[in-house]
């Protein structure tokens, strides 16, 4: 193990310790130690970790400062231990707290995405890949937090998954439709059938029997958004993520059509969706055209009821 390998190990350690649950950093922190490894450097500077960070070209500038974020992190634990590291300045790639206009799909765009997965092969992955788009559209969760289900926090019988230690290490159950509920046990029949013997306690199971890895997922959707008729946004292309920015907005408009009150209706979405600030829910009313017209309405009749 090189020393750079062995001081990661020992920084997430220590963070993890005080609770962080470094998901993404960690993951990320890993690829760029294999990046000094590959170039024979023992040593983090700032020209370095900033080379690493904006590789990605097809990524924003928000996903490179996050990766920036992350290596500076361990760059300052890392000059205690070796003083010749340079620590990246906060000034380097700063975004601001801007957010990415979310691609909203369509149904037939989601179902479109579901039906290539059916394409793909071996069969386990195609039936796991399909599921778990499935489950993304119809619940909200967080790619990580799917691919991070084990067996025992589906409970299909009273309806709910239970995300463990998801962002900022919360955890929380999440309900599921019934008709979400028929297709994981579909799926659950079909995994056991074609993998009876997986020794994984993981939920959703890859061709060799081990948890989906990430990386592996977001190769297979990106395949799978290139062979469906998917109007590219703005941004260039959309994300896996932008499952959830849907689901969020689907609800948010359905409780307005509905005349619900949705500011009173707000924290058990937010709750729902795991957000630790309301504001991230907020952020939603103004994610789309159609909420947008909702919320002027409801406005212009309070006005009028009350002038």
């Amino acid at each position: 193990m090189t020393s750079l390998r062995q001081h990661l190990v020992d920084y997430l350690d220590l963070r993890r310790g005080f609770g962080y649950a470094l998901t993404n950093a960690g993951r990320w922190l890993g690829h760029f130690v294999d990046y000094c490894d590959e170039r024979k450097e023992a040593v983090v500077t700032i020209e370095l970790a900033l080379t690493w960070s904006t590789q990605p070209t097809e990524c924003g500038p928000a996903y490179h400062a996050q990766r920036l974020s992350a290596v500076r992190g361990f760059a300052r634990y890392l000059q205690a231990c070796d003083p010749r590291t340079t620590v990246p300045p906060m000034h380097l790639l700063s975004y601001g707290n801007q957010r990415r206009t979310p691609y909203l799909y369509s149904s037939k765009e989601a179902w479109s995405l579901m039906g290539a997965a059916r394409e793909l092969s071996p069969e386990l992955r195609a039936v796991t890949t399909e599921a778990i788009l499935g489950l993304l559209f119809a619940s909200g969760l967080r790619i990580g937090e799917a691919l991070s289900l084990d067996r025992g926090d589906v409970n299909l019988s009273d309806g709910v998954v239970i995300i463990r230690h998801s962002k900022f290490d919360r955890s929380r159950e999440v309900p599921l439709h019934p008709t979400c509920l028929a297709a994981l046990r579909s799926y659950e029949r079909r995994r056991e059938h074609l993998m009876p013997r997986a020794t994984s306690s993981a939920f959703f199971l890859s061709e060799t029997g081990e948890r989906v890895p990430y990386h592996r997922f977001r190769t297979d959707f990106r395949a799978l958004v290139d062979k469906v008729p998917i109007a590219p946004p703005p941004s260039g292309h959309v994300r896996i993520h932008d499952a959830r920015h849907t689901f969020c907005v689907n609800v948010l408009t359905r409780w307005h059509d509905e005349g619900a009150d949705v500011r009173a209706l707000l924290p058990s979405l937010s709750t729902y969706m795991g957000h630790v600030n309301p504001s991230s829910t907020y952020w939603y009313l103004s994610a789309s055209p159609q909420l947008l017209e909702h919320a002027v309405t409801r406005l212009e009749s309070t006005y009028e009821a009350t002038s």
